[in-house]
């Protein structure tokens, strides 16, 4: 009969602690004593010969078993109590190990328990890579090939799941919490980590390489303006600027290819925002991290298994209405909800956000028209772009550059029609000199244009002085 976590502990109360201490390879001791708490231990990986791995996995599977078997959960597994559950499935661990005479020395012992917690209580194989902060994305492509970005350049792992099974359990651990299913009838789905992160699973028969699974990290501190300022992503001038039109309730939406950092600068944008508006954010996955205290967040909502239930982000926007929004920040734009986000900052909701893909201020025009023609209305195509012209104040278009940093490369306005055509000027671009070693060189600059949004800059009493953008 399995023991429950509650009848696990009252029985370790009354055990001394076990102090199981080690050196890892920096020479430290960590213990695992009832004196302090037990940290997640990240060993470093062994090259293994065949004969080996295939004895490591048989003895990880025999004594994976044994814990599960032996201990229920019941639910139990959040931030609050990790670590007094790790502490009693270590004692269960030891005491399983006795039982079978296996006998292993210290570093693999820790290694083994470290796999198994791993296992039970979090994501497998990833769960290093997750505590690793110089990684920004995971990319698993089937059980064999997993992948990681640092430094915006990309690196293959020596990390290996079992079999394709194995992948599929670590992602059903993570989108279950949050009710999505990844199934043969519904084989994609987006969701997210506890921290934020943002989850993509693909599995056969799309895939044609087993399970894929793709994880963009996210900072369990949001990244500030002092950390873009630092990365050389935005300059002081630029701030300024951007901040002024988030308080002066400009439409501005945040441009940029796959991976550039547009979520990042748009959690920095709304960062802006004074803290007694009433702010409502809709996303496929909850990704944004705002800190303002009246923030309504909604996240669409994919049909269940009979294909029934869907909320999609338009019709989301379109409730938002009736929500007493003072800003609507949508995550990204992909299709029709374009044309009510247009319609939502030209019908009194001024200051909103969003972002879309493209590649340069000028495609976003043009991306916006197709996704308003996609929404299934039969409008003119001067019509369309009237609303883009009335409704979007400011571009701001982030890029991954060729040494893998993110920055902000242009910021254009919309500065209105003539004839068919949308008018946009450019403000600020970023000029790259060449590249020393592997690294570009390069600054944003002013283009010598003064903005005609200074105007309605000014009605809400906000004032820039003109000296930023004058041309270097």
């Amino acid at each position: 009969m399995p023991f429950s976590i509650s009848d696990r502990l009252n029985r370790n109360n009354n055990q001394e602690p076990n102090n199981n201490g080690y050196t890892p390879p920096d020479g430290k001791t960590t213990s695992t004593s009832d004196s302090s708490p037990i940290q997640t231990i990240v060993t470093p990986p062994i090259t293994e010969s065949a004969s080996q791995r295939v004895n490591w996995h048989q003895i990880k599977s025999l004594v994976q078993r044994r814990l599960l078997e032996e201990v229920d959960l019941g639910g139990n597994i959040d931030a609050e109590n990790i670590t007094t559950i790790r502490r009693t499935l270590e004692g269960m661990f030891n005491e399983i190990l006795a039982e079978e005479n296996i006998q292993l020395p210290r570093p693999d012992r820790v290694r083994l328990f470290e796999a198994i917690s791993a296992e039970i209580l979090a994501f497998g194989p990833l769960e290093p890579l997750l505590q690793d902060e110089t990684i920004t994305e995971i990319m698993v492509n089937g059980p064999d090939h997993v992948w990681v970005e640092r430094n915006g350049r990309l690196e293959e792992t020596n990390v290996k799941f079992d079999n394709e099974e194995h992948v599929r359990r670590i992602i059903e651990r993570i989108i279950a919490p949050l009710g999505r299913r990844c199934d043969e009838n519904s084989p994609m789905v987006d969701a997210r980590l506890p921290d934020g992160s943002r989850v993509n699973a693909i599995i056969p028969p799309l895939s044609l390489v087993g399970p894929v699974l793709t994880i963009r990290k996210f900072s369990a501190d949001p990244l500030t303006v002092n950390d873009l300022l630092q990365f050389g992503t935005l300059t002081p001038p630029v701030v300024e600027f951007l901040k002024a039109c988030v308080k002066g309730r400009l439409n501005m939406v945040v441009s940029g290819g796959t991976g550039s950092g547009k979520t990042t600068l748009l959690n920095v944008l709304s960062s802006f925002i004074p803290d007694n508006e009433r702010i409502i954010t809709i996303e496929d996955a909850a990704e944004l991290q705002l800190r303002q205290r009246h923030v309504v967040r909604l996240e669409k909502r994919p049909p269940n298994a009979e294909g029934k239930g869907e909320i999609t982000i338009r019709d989301l926007v379109v409730n938002s209405l009736r929500m007493r929004p003072d800003r609507i920040i949508v995550g990204e734009v992909r299709s029709g909800e374009a044309l009510d986000m247009l319609q939502a900052m030209n019908t009194g909701h001024d200051g909103s956000l969003t972002t879309l893909h493209s590649n340069s201020p000028r495609d976003t025009l043009a991306r916006l028209e197709t996704m308003v023609l996609m929404s299934g209305m039969d409008l003119p195509l001067r019509a369309i772009r009237e609303q883009i012209a009335s409704a979007i104040d400011i571009i701001v278009h982030q890029e991954r550059l060729q040494d893998g940093s993110r920055k902000v490369v242009k910021i254009s306005e919309v500065q209105g029609m003539e004839g068919d055509t949308i008018v946009l000027q450019d403000i600020f671009e970023f000029r790259q000199y060449g590249m020393v070693g592997r690294q570009v060189v390069g600054e944003l600059v002013a283009k010598g244009t003064r903005p005609k949004c200074l105007e309605k800059l000014a009605a809400h009493n906000i004032h820039v002085p003109p000296s930023i953008f004058q041309a270097s």
